[in-house]
């Protein structure tokens, strides 16, 4: 799984990504989903999420309260792209990776290129947000289900890969296991006493040779 980088799927969500370079119409409302995702965090971990406004928000990020109404339904779906796009990236290289390699490695051993101040910025809101989250079941929420929203296209493409419809038992299974590795790994990787953004993808390396290995006897 890729670390955090300055883009997302033009929808937002983990079902749409793709590889390609979106038209630049696109491009641009993702960098503002990004930035707007980057300063409600900041300032949820400021002032926390009650005391936060979403006029607040849309003038750290420098848009008008009715534009950031366009991009969001609620100030903590804000955050949203700064969780969905590693996910998008993931499953769009899964979705291209050979068949005869490991869908393991497209998840713990590619991650897109983006400048350095980028990805450590991210890095940094990614890390707050996912603290916010024990703390703010609101952030709790939007977490849990950009997760339960990755799962069917997980499964969607494990079963291209084999024998199976998406709605079987076992890519399903298998699914649920990726989808809940990758999740404890960057909560893992978010509560660590120092958390570099190198160390995110190892992390998740750890986590999916425990989830290969099944449970214990």
């Amino acid at each position: 799984m890729p670390d955090p980088v300055p883009a997302t799927a033009a929808n937002g969500t983990a079902g749409g990504a793709r590889l390609g370079r979106p038209p630049l119409t696109e491009r641009r409302k993702a960098a503002t989903r990004l930035e707007i995702a980057r300063e409600a965090v900041r300032l949820f971990a400021d002032r926390g999420v009650a005391a936060t406004t979403a006029e607040e928000i849309a003038a750290a990020a420098g848009i008008s309260q009715r534009t950031l109404w366009r991009y969001t339904s609620s100030k903590e779906l804000c955050v949203r792209p700064l969780l969905t796009y590693a996910l998008d990236f993931v499953i769009a290289l899964m979705r291209s990776w050979p068949r005869d390699r490991p869908l393991a490695e497209a998840v713990s051993g590619t991650r897109p290129s983006r400048p350095a101040a980028s990805a450590d910025t991210d890095a940094d809101a990614l890390r707050d947000l996912v603290l916010l989250t024990r703390t703010e079941p609101g952030l709790r929420a939007v977490w849990l289900q950009v997760h339960h929203d990755a799962e069917p296209a997980f499964a969607a493409v494990i079963a291209e890969r084999t024998d199976h419809g998406p709605d079987d038992l076992e890519p399903r299974v298998q699914a649920t296991l990726l989808n809940g590795a990758l999740r404890v790994a960057v909560e893992q990787w978010a509560w660590s006493a120092d958390p570099q953004p190198a160390s995110l993808s190892h992390t998740i390396h750890r986590a999916l040779g425990i989830a290969r290995s099944g449970l214990s006897d």
